[in-house]
């Protein structure tokens, strides 16, 4: 079987899903391959930034999943039980400037919902890609394996947005101008029930001596958990059972010691996520360009995967539906213009995450006393400065909106 389409988005996650529904809003043909049926994946990233959530209102999205949303109002960081970061949210200049949680599989439906009520995408699922269609040097579509047996999609233009393993980035060969950079610790994700005692609506950061572990509100109501560890250091930590992963809750909150036991009973209620970046140099090769995960991988600090995969496929959207307006002739050409620009507009703001993200896993990683002392010093300063704290979180939080007094209009908006 072949479909001929204008453009083939491969993946359905977030930034999939959201470049297939803003390309139909433009008049634009798609087919959209999905791996797994009907969402039916395990999530454990929730949260959307205040630009995260900037991008689904102007996709007419934000109304569709706001009662089920989980709005964050604060970001705390203790360090050796003491606290010394404290960010409230709505201080921050801007229209959107609250973070909220929100569960994958019901973003995915909100924008699978909105794309199939425009008409012009055709998803196909279960489907992955086997192979790249080649005209000469150029990609031309998919050929994509199904239950049925292999299918063709043709298509002007092909999206890898498969995330962090991307095959289309290896089958185009992209992997060839991609650097991964292991980083030094990997991340034990778990779910516990919420202390009475814990504001619902804060982030969390714990530190103690080179420890720390993330504590994120769920919209279900539980406790989201990444506990870091040393790269490779899983097996060393089961080899003590699971009173040692207890104790090492249990050193970075106390409060905690009666949740871990009782939400953590097997080593199957965790997930081991290993943390990497992947930078590419290059994100497009003729007939063929990369978002999300699979153009930059970032690790789970602030919570950036989900946030730069919605800002990819809406700045991607515009300059694909200008180019395939193009005259047939010159479609090409457009196309490989347009998706150039694209990297252009988007790397610097994934290098300023990236860098940011960087430099926070090392000042959470750092166990000598003075650098600790150091470290503890560091967010102290940024505390008693809200300018420094829109300096530094403005380019993870913020980075699509401008600062100014209409701001305030959106205050009683995003409300939930």
């Amino acid at each position: 079987m072949t479909i001929t389409t204008e453009v083939c988005v491969v993946g359905g996650g977030p930034g999939g899903r959201a470049l297939a529904l803003a390309l139909v809003r433009l008049g634009r043909r798609v087919v959209l391959l999905e791996q797994r049926t009907g969402g039916a994946r395990v999530f454990r990233g929730e949260s959307v930034s205040p630009d995260g959530v900037r991008l689904l209102a102007g996709l007419d999205v934000l109304e569709r999943v706001r009662e089920h949303t989980h709005e964050v109002h604060r970001l705390e960081i203790a360090d050796k039980g003491a606290r010394v970061l404290d960010v409230r949210f709505e201080t921050f200049p801007y229209a959107y400037r609250h973070p909220v949680e929100l569960a994958q599989p019901v973003l995915l439906s909100a924008l699978a919902e909105a794309a199939a009520e425009q008409g012009g995408c055709t998803v196909v699922e279960p489907a992955s890609a086997a192979e790249l269609l080649l005209d000469g040097c150029a990609v031309r579509g998919v050929r994509a394996r199904t239950p049925d047996g292999l299918m063709e999609i043709r298509a002007e233009i092909t999206v890898g947005a498969d995330g962090r393993y991307s095959s289309v980035r290896r089958l185009s060969g992209l992997d060839r101008v991609a650097k991964r950079t292991p980083l030094e610790r990997d991340v034990i994700w778990m779910k516990l029930p919420f202390p009475a005692a814990w504001d619902r609506r804060a982030y969390r950061v714990r530190i103690s001596s080179g420890r720390h572990g993330l504590f994120l509100p769920s919209t279900d109501g539980t406790l989201r958990v990444g506990l870091n560890i040393p790269k490779g250091g899983l097996r060393e930590l089961r080899s003590g059972g699971l009173g040692q992963l207890h104790a090492r809750l249990a050193e970075l909150a106390p409060e905690l010691e009666k949740e871990a036991v009782d939400g953590i009973r097997g080593w199957s209620d965790t997930t081991l996520l290993d943390i990497f970046t992947t930078d590419v140099r290059r994100w497009s090769a003729p007939g063929v360009v990369l978002i999300g995960d699979a153009a930059h991988t970032l690790s789970p600090v602030l919570g950036q995967g989900v946030n730069h995969a919605l800002a990819d496929a809406v700045a991607l959207a515009p300059l694909l539906a200008d180019a395939l307006g193009a005259p047939r002739s010159g479609r090409p050409a457009a196309l490989a213009a347009a998706v150039l620009a694209f990297q252009q507009t988007r790397e610097g703001a994934v290098r300023r995450s990236r860098g940011l993200q960087l430099r926070q896993e090392r000042m959470f990683s750092l166990s000598a006393r003075p650098a600790a002392a150091l470290r503890r010093t560091v967010y102290r300063a940024m505390n008693a400065s809200p300018a420094l704290q829109r300096r530094v979180l403005a380019p993870a939080y913020f980075p699509g909106q401008r600062p100014g007094p209409a701001a305030v209009l959106r205050r009683t908006e995003q409300r939930t």
